[in-house]
């Protein structure tokens, strides 16, 4: 028999199918409808760091977040998909161009809901292949059974920056103290919810009503892995406009593909009702559940076998 590197990660893409199917058991069980939206778009979502690929005069989808809140402001309520997504430039052992990704949304929630529901759908998930129910993770034990931790991202910068949140704002560094000084240490034990962004860095994300300067927007941690993005919706299409504005310039300021507006998008938030989204990686997922060392031996194919 042939040896491939297919044969040898086996087990790892055996248990990737039990994980998609017991999340699609788990939604269809809380009254979501599962959706399927193109792959191939006219506009992506302008966002200055996320590089969409392109295919003809029209782009390969980024997430699939425009269209599924398309589908929320045509009146469905409770929607989740897993599909595929493509980001150019983007390889490493936790990157790779064409990932996987886990998106629901569901009307009338805020970032809080979502919080409380990714917490229990992955406990029940990881329950489900896991006994212990926990992620054992370059050496480090998680428990996965709820609560689980959460932590502002001031209170973050504080705990592990250099700088506070405000000075790493003025001066361009908010991603690089996120990466270099916060991210490694957080979700240790037990996973933890980062929570509350400046409102400068979610840029579809609501901000929060007594306190306009932050988002109502978390991300999940597991050993220093970023898992997901979840926010409350900016469903006010004129703000969404402005801030879209914003990450154009930001993409010609860096010399980047400035992205077509995605204007039926934008007619569409007039009729969004308010609502929160989370998207996960489920690449990410099996890595932390199968101890991968790079995000290759939980894909059937890499780019470069192709």
């Amino acid at each position: 028999m042939h040896y491939s590197r297919q044969t040898s990660i086996q087990q790892n893409l055996v248990l990737r199918s039990k994980v998609i199917q017991a999340i699609r058991n788990y939604f269809t069980r809380a009254g979501y409808l599962e959706v399927e939206t193109p792959v191939r778009i006219p506009a992506p979502a302008p966002e200055a760091h996320i590089d969409a690929q392109e295919s003809g005069s029209w782009f390969l989808q980024t997430s699939p977040e425009l269209c599924m809140k398309r589908l929320m402001a045509s009146g469905f309520e409770k929607i989740f998909q897993i599909c595929k997504c493509f980001r150019e430039k983007e390889r490493g052992a936790f990157h790779i161009p064409e990932l996987t990704m886990l998106e629901w949304y569901r009307a009338n929630a805020t970032y809080l809901d979502l919080m409380t529901e990714c917490e229990n759908m992955l406990s029940e998930v990881i329950g489900s292949v896991q006994p212990d129910q926990s992620i054992h993770f370059r050496n480090q034990k998680t428990d996965m059974h709820p609560p689980w931790n959460r932590l502002c991202v001031s209170d973050a910068f504080m705990q592990y920056g250099s700088l506070s949140v405000e000075k790493a704002l003025a001066e361009n560094r908010f991603d690089e103290i996120m990466g270099l000084e916060i991210e490694p240490h957080l979700g240790y034990g037990k996973p933890v919810f980062l929570y509350d962004y400046p409102s400068a860095c979610a840029a579809l994300a609501r901000r929060k009503p007594l306190q306009p300067e932050l988002a109502e927007r978390f991300e999940l941690y597991i050993n220093g892995i970023e898992l997901c993005n979840c926010f409350t919706e900016l469903t006010d299409p004129k703000e969404q406009r402005t801030r879209f504005e914003k990450e154009l310039e930001f993409r010609r300021i860096m010399d980047k593909k400035v992205y077509p507006m995605p204007e039926r998008f934008l007619q569409s938030l007039e009729e969004m009702p308010p609502a929160a989204g989370n998207a996960l990686g489920l690449d990410r997922l099996m890595m932390l559940l199968t101890n991968a060392e790079k995000i290759d031996d939980i894909v059937a194919f890499t780019p470069e076998e192709l």
